[in-house]
C-alpha cells in the first residue's frame, strides 16, 4: 500500500469554505483503479488529507493521469496559501474494529496523526515497537477502527489510526495510552513528534466507486 499525507495552509475569513468546495471536487477520483481511499479534516489553520493507494504504481499512475485535471477542475488551487506534501510506502497495516481499512476511512469520525522523525538508528526498534505494542494496544482499544504507518523518508514515519467518534480516542487517551507510551519507550526512538486528532469532514471521504 501507497500513503499520502497533504497539510494546506488555509486563510481566514471565507478560506474554508472555498476550500472545502473545491476538497469535495475530489470525489471524481473514486472510480481511479487502484485507490484505497481518502479522509481529511480540519486542524486549526490546516487543512490535512490523507490519501490511501493500493501500491506505488497506482499512485503514480494517477498522478501522471488525472491529478492535474482534478486540481484544474476544483478550483482548489487558489484556496489556500501553503502546501506540503509527502508519500511513501505502508510498512504496517494495524487491525481495529472495522472488517477492513476502506470500511475503517467510510465510518471514522477522527483521525489521529503522529508524525514521527526518528533519531539515527532507531528505525528498527521504532517499527518493532509499533508491531508489538502499539499496534495490538490500540486494537484493544474500544473505537479504534484501523490504521497504517507509513514510511514518508529515511527517519519519517506517519503513524494514521482512524477512530469512530472523538469520545473513543479520549478514552484511549486517559486510560491505555500512559501504560503504552512507558512500554514504547517513545523517547529513546523519536527526535521530534507531531500528534494530533483530526476531526474528519464527511463531504470529504473519497471510497472507491466499487464498494459503495
Amino acid at each position: 500500500m501507497w500513503g499520502k499525507w497533504i497539510s494546506c495552509e488555509v486563510p481566514p475569513g471565507d478560506g474554508r469554505e472555498r476550500f472545502s468546495a473545491g476538497q469535495r471536487g475530489w470525489a471524481a477520483i473514486g472510480d481511479q483503479p487502484g485507490l484505497v481511499g481518502q479522509v481529511g479534516g480540519w486542524d486549526r489553520g490546516c487543512a490535512r488529507v490523507l490519501g490511501l493507494w493500493e501500491d506505488a504504481v497506482a499512485y503514480g499512475r494517477f498522478m501522471r493521469e488525472r491529478h492535474d485535471a482534478v486540481v484544474g477542475a476544483s478550483g482548489q488551487g487558489g484556496t489556500y496559501a501553503a502546501i506540503e506534501t509527502a508519500d511513501g510506502a505502508v510498512v504496517l497495516e494495524m487491525p481495529g474494529d472495522a472488517a477492513d481499512l476502506p470500511r475503517a476511512l467510510e465510518t471514522a469520525a477522527l483521525l489521529r496523526v503522529a508524525d514521527c522523525r526518528l533519531r539515527p538508528g532507531r528505525t528498527a526498534h521504532f517499527l518493532d515497537v509499533q508491531r508489538r505494542v502499539w499496534a495490538p494496544g490500540m486494537a484493544a482499544a474500544g473505537g479504534m477502527l484501523g490504521g497504517v504507518v507509513t514510511r514518508l523518508a529515511p527517519r519519517r514515519y506517519l503513524v494514521t489510526t482512524l477512530w469512530s467518534d472523538p469520545a473513543a480516542h479520549r478514552r484511549y487517551a486517559a486510560e491505555r495510552l500512559p501504560a503504552l507510551r512507558e512500554r514504547a519507550a517513545i523517547e529513546d526512538d523519536l527526535r521530534t513528534l507531531d500528534g494530533r486528532p483530526v476531526p474528519l469532514e464527511p463531504a470529504w471521504t473519497v471510497l472507491p466507486v466499487r464498494r459503495r
